[in-house]
């Protein structure tokens, strides 16, 4: 009882450690700073921009410029299709959520044996059988087909707004040192 106890212990002081004040309050002002460049949705969805460039280096010109400008706009439309596309493939979602409880569940042994009473199993044959069930339900959950639908969809998206959106007013008057 008193290893259970111990166990238990250790890993909340482990957890504490890892979710202290001053780390949250950085970790907090890092996101803060970059949601600061978060553009409206009047401007990001502005169609009087919409035009199509006349040039391959007018389209250049506005992909370098919006990248920058709208870059957290991005992140989140990435974010966003990520989620979507996780939320449309079950199976994936399932073998990443069984792999990292797996993970936490064989960690929180701490080295120890398993013991089911009527066998003990070592964290090396956890592992080992955690492995053979994740990597063939893997295999079928299509992981590489899923990323590469998010890189083609996201950055369809991503270019495609990046180019046909004209550069707002403001950016013609700014001095270029």
């Amino acid at each position: 009882m008193d290893a259970i106890t111990s166990m238990g212990s250790s890993s909340l002081s482990g957890l504490s450690e890892r979710f202290n004040l001053e780390r949250l309050r950085t970790e907090g002002a890092n996101l803060q700073n970059r949601f600061a460049n978060l553009k409206s949705p009047t401007d990001f969805f502005d169609v009087r921009r919409i035009s199509k460039p006349p040039t391959w280096g007018e389209a250049q010109a506005r992909i370098n410029f919006n990248l920058g400008y709208f870059s957290t706009n991005y992140a989140i439309i990435f974010g966003l299709l990520s989620l979507y596309s996780l939320l449309t493939n079950w199976l994936l979602l399932f073998v990443i959520g069984f792999v990292f409880l797996g993970l936490y569940g064989i960690s929180f042994l701490g080295g120890s044996d398993l013991n089911l009473g009527f066998t003990t199993l070592t964290s090396s044959q956890l592992y080992t059988g955690l492995m053979i069930v994740a990597i063939p339900l893997g295999f079928f959950a299509s992981p590489i087909s899923t990323v590469l639908w998010i890189v083609g969809s996201s950055g369809f998206l991503i270019i495609g707004h990046a180019a046909l959106l004209e550069k707002p007013i403001e950016s013609a008057f700014e001095e270029v040192v």
